[in-house]
This record gives structure tokens, C-alpha cells and sequence, in this order.
């Protein structure tokens, strides 16, 4: 039995692979409110970084099904780590296995997202930004920007809705920002960067260690130091990936992963200072 963490419908991009590949039996912990780990919105501040969220959900799945085995996944958007001038989805999904003391995890970072917002002062803005993040297939929040407890309203996922929201929050002269809904049942691109996050977790799993056969063997760390072709300098560029077994001590290096044995000057400290 493999319980899934999930408030906002991910088992429907979760369950079938986990059960297909990994051969086990899904359950919903009904009741979870994952929630109470922080909102996209900021009505529940987030106070654990990414890995430490997928793994107290996991706790909390265990905790209400009884299952050693349990699933969950974090989100986080914003600018892409090397293109920052695009906005990512980072998604990361982790298995937890309290019985053999197990913590597998996959990561998935993509540009493929609608996150974004803008503060709206005409319907035909509204308009104009809905179009522009894929609404109504893709949710959207309006927000009052009035006063310190901002009026919300969240899971807008159709036209009649979308006006007569952004009509009442706007009364007055009041603006309103207009948010994309960022929660997994009303963004699908979301839940193809869970899902793609998942396909990743599924074959992590199935990679087990050469000595002791333990799931879960893959890369843990990277090394820095390729070399130069000019000077020979190393270089910050990865010379080599490692992977490691959670349960004994065995270790493996992967040199040149990326198929280069030497950097390009302008990537030296050296040569391009």
C-alpha cells in the first residue's frame, strides 16, 4: 500500500504510473489538508523548503492511512536558476519508505508554465491577461488589493465567473490583482511537470545500488574541476557526477558526464578573469 499526499488532485498523474512501474496499491489519505503547510497565496505562510514540505506530507499520509509507503510532491515557481529572465516550475516529488528507513526523490524544472500576475484596471486587461495564461483550461485568482487582509477569490475557471469576481472586487475604484491559480487541479501544466517529475521517481527506484541492491541508486553529488582546453586551470564546470547508495557505503563516479573533457577558455577564472 502506497499512500499519496495530495489535497489538490495529483493522484490523478501520480497513482497510475506508481501502480503500473512499481507494482503497488495506491490509497488517498483522506482528510489531509496540505495546506496547512503553506498556500500559493499567502494565507498560511511556507515555512519549510521543498524537500523538508514533500516529506512532513508524506509523515502526515502515514499518519492518517497506516501505510509505510507514502508520495508526495512540492511546487515552487519563479525564475529559472540559469534563465532568470523566464519564469520555471520546479517540481519535486519524494518517496518515503518507513519500513526498510528509504527517502527517494526526483526533480523536474521547466519553463513550461503560465505563473504570472498583474494588476488589472479594466476588464478589457482582465481579458487580455486571462488570454495570455491559457484561461479558462488554467485557473486564476483574483485578488483585492485593499486593505491588509487582501479579499480573494480563488479556483475561477470560468468566463461568467472571472467578471463577476473582478466586478465585486473592483467596486469602488479598488484594484485588483489578477493572479494565476498555481494549485495542481487547476493548472495542467502543473500537473505535466509533476508527472514528468513522477516518470523520474519511478526510475530512480528501479535503480538500485551494484553492491547491495538497495532502490533508489543514482546521482547524490557532482564534482567541479573541468579542465581548461587553453591552460589546463580546472575549471567550475562539472568534471564528474557521483551516485551513492543510502544503506551501504558503495559509491560510484561518473567522469565527463556531459561528454566534454575540457571547458572553454571563457568559462575559465584563469583565462577569462
Amino acid at each position: 500500500m502506497l499512500a499519496i499526499a495530495t489535497k489538490h488532485r495529483k493522484e490523478e498523474v501520480l497513482a497510475g504510473p506508481l501502480e503500473k512501474e512499481l507494482g503497488v496499491r495506491c490509497l488517498m489519505a483522506q482528510g489531509l489538508d496540505t495546506d496547512l503547510l503553506g498556500t500559493f497565496t499567502g494565507e498560511i505562510e511556507r515555512k519549510h523548503d521543498p524537500i523538508t514540505a514533500t516529506r512532513i506530507k508524506c509523515e502526515m499520509a502515514m499518519e492518517i492511512t497506516g501505510a509505510d509507503l507514502a508520495v508526495a510532491s512540492e511546487g515552487s515557481f519563479g525564475p529559472h536558476p540559469e534563465l532568470p529572465f523566464l519564469h520555471a516550475n520546479e517540481e519535486i516529488v519524494l518517496l518515503l519508505d518507513r519500513k526498510n528507513q528509504l527517502e527517494i526523490k526526483a526533480r523536474e524544472i521547466t519553463t513550461d508554465t503560465n505563473f504570472n500576475s498583474r494588476k488589472i484596471d479594466s476588464p478589457a486587461g482582465l481579458m487580455e491577461f486571462a488570454r495570455q495564461v491559457q484561461f479558462p483550461s488554467h485557473g486564476l485568482i483574483l485578488r483585492s488589493l485593499a486593505g491588509d487582509a487582501p479579499n480573494l477569490r480563488k479556483g475561477i475557471q470560468d468566463w461568467e465567473t472571472l467578471v463577476n469576481a473582478f466586478t465585486q472586487l473592483s467596486a469602488g475604484g479598488i484594484p485588483v490583482q489578477a493572479e494565476t491559480d498555481m494549485r495542481a487541479f487547476c493548472n495542467p501544466s502543473r500537473m505535466k511537470t509533476i508527472q514528468k517529475a513522477a516518470e523520474k521517481l519511478i526510475q530512480r527506484v528501479k535503480s538500485t545500488c551494484p553492491q547491495c541492491h538497495t532502490p533508489g541508486f543514482g546521482i547524490s553529488d557532482y564534482r567541479q574541476g573541468l579542465p581548461c582546453s587553453l591552460c589546463g586551470a580546472a575549471t567550475r564546470s562539472v568534471l564528474s557526477y557521483v551516485s551513492a547508495c543510502q544503506k551501504c557505503s558503495f559509491t560510484e563516479e561518473e567522469f565527463f558526464p556531459n561528454g566534454k573533457k575540457e571547458e572553454d577558455p571563457m568559462y575559465c577564472d584563469y583565462c577569462n578573469p
